[in-house]
């Protein structure tokens, strides 16, 4: 144990330079342009658009001050500049960091030369800009910009714009690694540790051959990730079908097929732990992948390897479909390498955990305490296992396992798991547990009080710590909370009908608040539910409609049944009473479920981005996310005009609450002024 504590300690310690490097990042995009102003005479328009909550300084800072814009141009005897470099109306504020008065700009900056050419042949003006950016809370070092414009022509000759680390090859691999770490948090892939575990308990007889299969599982891992992506990304690159990679990513996630399978095999692991049977490969498959022994060991890392992959899509699915976007833009190596790189981090803990069960096996037996650790696992599996069950039920609205069920599940299996540890329950390969020792005894105290935390779910409690792992809020038949807001309705809407309002004063008419009304009845509602309350859409252009009727942006939601970040978002950001009271006043919301398995009407087809015709609610939407926002990742926010601008860059999984809130703020004061990032229809 203390071996595998060494190594465990070593290989994270070595990650964390890395995370530390691929967050350093540039919020600022340059882009360069010319215009003619005739008599030889050109401005070269310099522009940098910044991201939102950061800032660039103008060129005139005072000596003490932070590193001011500059721009430094290569001596040249075919032009001449024609004054200083100009600079657009920059915001003015007294620092009290620095004591004096800083000039800086947010959200775009421009500047202008003008130069006057001397000959008539062609003139690239060349040299180099240096600037700092910051926002509230730090600054970037600062970045030295590289350009070659061609004057004559009014092009671009080349222009060496430092780019941001995610968008060169080592910032895709750093991310690539984060991505690896981060996919061993989610939910699908925990359970995969203790099987892994579980099974290389029954490994090799020796020390080598222990070792052997450890690297090999560690080896068909990384190929069952990084092969299947290349003959993908291979496909989409020769035939141009960008959203067929989202496909088959979204048909692993939550088509009830795989989600069955899955499930199956949660339990089928479970009944083996609990002492039904062992887990053997059949007789004939084995001796048709080789007679000798060596070869069966192998086929059987081979099956547990896939096995680890196939129920880890579930949740790595969307990380994986971020990669491959990247093949849609004439990028064919670069997916490949840092989803080789991925695989590779993804794998290395597993391999580690194979390795330590064939250490296991050397020390001394100490009677059954093996079969209680397969017997706990036993009841993780179950429980974990149901929440495949659960994403095929939401996606086809079979109401099977609504949030009430599924949590009835939870607290019988670890209630169970709890009277096994204090020796209540016991199983087939169990020794009698004539007293229990004090690991028992807090291991049955924390399960208990588990269980504790969850029975209030059955009647309304967020249970914020299990959101990634339950059904919506909205699925629950004994939410009172909701119960109770319904009543409360019904007696308002009561009283207006009934009882004759008293006028109200000129003041309180001018300080009302517009109602958070919709303008019609959503469609689908009868499917689709908001969390905590709120009213919204589940069609696009309905939401649209009702926008420009009250004059408010859009908040546009791209969830799906199975997509575990989107319920933890939901439980502790949307939670917040500032995102709420925002959401329900300034926003219209609709909530876009890109993986639904709901038919449309046959004139709501519409042709997607592939060329093919999407028939589904989910189809449609997974296309509308691909095709106008270049990703298939959920949860994706995004805040738009009446017009398909955007008025802010879109936010992704982040539990940051001040940031969130933030994000809103930012994205309706850019509606009430008319500003936006982009237009999602240019």
């Amino acid at each position: 144990m203390k071996k595998l504590t060494i190594i465990l300690a070593t290989f994270f310690a070595m990650m964390m330079p890395l995370a530390s490097v691929a967050q350093i990042y540039d919020p600022v995009q340059w882009s360069f342009s010319t215009e003619s102003l005739g008599n030889n005479e050109y401005n070269v328009i310099f522009k940098a658009d910044i991201e939102a909550g950061w800032h660039v300084y103008s060129q005139n800072i005072a000596d003490g001050g932070p590193i001011p814009t500059a721009f430094y141009f290569a001596e040249a005897t075919d032009y001449e500049r024609v004054g200083a470099v100009t600079e657009s109306e920059a915001i003015v504020l007294q620092d009290p960091v620095f004591d004096m008065e800083l000039r800086f700009f947010e959200k775009e900056a421009i500047f202008t030369q003008k130069v006057k050419v001397l000959g008539k042949e062609p003139v690239a003006v060349k040299g180099e800009l240096e600037y700092m950016v910051c926002n509230d809370g730090q600054c970037l070092p600062p970045t030295v910009v590289e350009f070659d414009i061609n004057l004559n022509s009014g092009t671009i000759a080349n222009a060496d714009v430092q780019e941001k680390s995610g968008d060169s090859l080592l910032g895709m691999i750093l991310q690539a690694i984060l991505w690896g770490l981060a996919a061993l948090l989610t939910p699908c892939v925990f359970p995969m540790i203790p099987m892994t575990v579980s099974f290389f308990l029954h490994g090799s007889e020796n020390k080598a051959a222990g070792r052997f299969k450890a690297i090999m599982y560690f080896i068909f891992i990384v190929l069952l990730y990084t092969l299947p992506i290349a003959i993908i990304i291979m496909v989409t690159w020769i035939f141009g079908g960008d959203s067929v990679t989202g496909d088959i990513f979204n048909w692993l996630s939550t088509h009830w097929i795989p989600n069955i399978i899955f499930f199956l095999v949660f339990m089928i692991f479970a009944a083996s732990f609990f002492g039904a049977f062992e887990i053997v490969l059949p007789s004939s498959l084995v001796n048709k992948s080789d007679a000798n022994s060596d070869k069966k060991g192998l086929a059987g890392v081979f099956f547990m390897a896939l096995t680890l992959v196939l129920v880890s899509f579930a949740c790595t699915g969307p990380i994986v479909g971020t990669v491959l976007i990247k093949s849609t833009s004439g990028e064919f190596w670069t997916p490949i390498l840092t989803m080789f790189c991925y695989a590779c981090t993804f794998a290395l803990p597993f391999a580690l955990f194979a390795l330590f069960p064939a250490m296991l096996k050397n020390l001394p037996k100490s009677g059954g305490w093996l079969n209680t650790v397969k017997v706990i696992l036993g009841f993780i599996e179950v429980a974990l296992g149901f929440k495949f069950l659960s994403v095929a039920d939401q996606t086809y609205h079979w109401h099977l396992l609504d949030r009430e069920v599924y949590l009835g599940i939870w607290i019988v299996c670890f209630a169970m798991l709890g009277f096994y540890l204090l020796g209540k329950i016991r199983f087939k390969n169990d020794d009698p547990v004539e007293s229990i020792g004090v690991g028992r005894l807090i291991l049955s105290i924390i399960t208990f009080t588990f269980v504790v935390y969850m029975i209030p779910g059955m009647w309304g409690a967020p249970l914020k710590a299990l959101s990634g792992y339950l059904p919506p809020q909205q699925t629950l038949d004994f939410d009172l909370k909701r119960i109770n807001q319904e009543n409360a309705d019904k007696v308002i809407e009561f009283i207006q009908q009934n009882v004759k309002a008293v006028p109200a004063t000129q003041t309180e008419q001018h300080e009302a608040k517009p109602t958070a009304e919709l303008c019609e009845s959503p469609r689908f509602a009868d499917i689709f539910h908001l969390p905590h309350g709120l009213k919204g859409y589940f069609d696009y252009e309905q939401a649209l409609a009702c926008a420009k009727a009250q004059n408010k942006p859009l908040y546009v939601d791209f969830t799906g049944h199975g997509c575990v970040n989107c319920r933890e978002m939901e439980a502790n950001v949307w939670s917040d009473p500032r995102v709420l009271q925002m959401l329900r006043d300034d926003f219209i919301i609709v909530a876009l479920y890109v993986d639904d398995k709901t038919k449309l009407p046959e004139e709501e087809w519409v042709k997607g981005g592939d060329g093919k015709m999407k028939k589904t609610i989910g189809r449609k939407y997974a296309d509308f996310q691909i095709t106008k926002f270049g990703t298939n990742a959920q949860p994706y926010y995004c805040l738009m005009g009446h017009n398909g601008e955007l008025l802010h860059e879109p936010r992704a999984y982040n539990l940051d609450k001040d940031g969130f809130v933030q994000f809103l703020k930012e994205g309706l004061d850019n509606f009430h002024h008319g500003v936006s990032v982009r237009n999602i229809n240019e």
